[in-house]
């Protein structure tokens, strides 16, 4: 005789789908809270490239002035707004609320870093061209052009890099950044940490970088002066409520922001290959 009539068990506790769902970004950029405002404007102040000079032949220094350059990053208001009916979240299996409420935030957080992203994509200066795989020699190649760029590469604590999945696989395979003998935070041990120091850098392998898997992933090696985010005051709005006329539950994130790339020579585009892990 064959069994019948099973009973379905359900996991009320529901399980977070994979996504990322933190800023991984927005503590890499120079910060800016706005009060009330559309705009946020970041002044970048250096001499201009300017030499010494002598007094000149009428006993006076020569005067000069400083190369001040204003910055506007615009802001905009983005928001998600999940909703389910009082029946959809009563018949349905997990917490339904609690669901709604922490995928709005993930969603809004995934924008930030986008919008950083696409800031950080607007400079001109580039290490490499496509086709090229991770190596000592190209992470190497970025900090050059920085510091060539006259960038302060001994300001660790504000230089980063933001490289793909198969930018670390290739830099684990190579025995300076896998070796505890060359790594001041290292990636095997100790607590889950969202950056590692290595080659001057604090490295961010983000996993949605432009052309990941790819021949032409775009990362990025850059000092924090180099890009500027601004949000309103207190950042994301997160709200929930139930509306009583037509029984449904809502959850709403919402932020004003924008990024602004503020100095095209702190920021340095390194393309990378990562087909082979595609």
């Amino acid at each position: 005789m064959s069994n019948t009539a099973f009973q379905v068990q359900y996991r009320q506790e529901f399980i977070a789908g994979f996504e990322l769902g933190k800023s991984l970004l927005s503590t890499c950029c120079i910060n800016e809270a706005v009060i009330n405002a559309q705009q946020a404007t970041f002044l970048v102040a250096d001499s201009g490239s300017a030499a010494a000079v002598t007094r000149g032949v009428n006993g006076l220094i020569p005067a000069r002035a400083d190369n001040l350059n204003q910055y506007t990053a615009t802001l905009t208001e983005w928001h998600d707004k999940p909703r389910r009916t009082k029946f959809n979240i009563f018949a349905s299996q997990g917490d339904g609320r609690r669901i709604m409420q922490q995928t709005t935030i993930k969603v809004l957080n995934r924008k930030i870093d986008s919008d950083i992203l696409t800031a950080l994509a607007d400079t001109t200066t580039t290490a490499n061209a496509a086709g090229e795989v991770a190596s000592l020699q190209l992470v190497m190649k970025a900090k050059a052009k920085l510091a060539n760029n006259e960038v302060d590469v001994e300001e660790e604590d504000n230089m980063f890099f933001v490289a793909s999945a198969a930018f670390e696989a290739y830099l684990m395979q190579i025995k300076e950044f896998a070796n505890s003998e060359y790594v001041d935070m290292k990636p095997l041990v100790g607590p889950a940490r969202k950056m590692r120091r290595w080659a001057g850098f604090n490295w961010i392998f983000h996993p949605r970088i432009s052309g990941k898997q790819t021949s032409s992933e775009l990362c990025y090696a850059f000092h924090r002066n180099g890009i500027g985010h601004a949000v309103n005051t207190g950042e994301m709005e997160v709200d929930a409520d139930y509306n009583r006329e037509d029984a449904y539950y809502w959850a709403r994130a919402s932020i004003f922001m924008g990024s602004k790339l503020l100095q095209t020579n702190g920021v340095v585009k390194v393309y990378h290959d990562g087909s082979a892990f595609a």
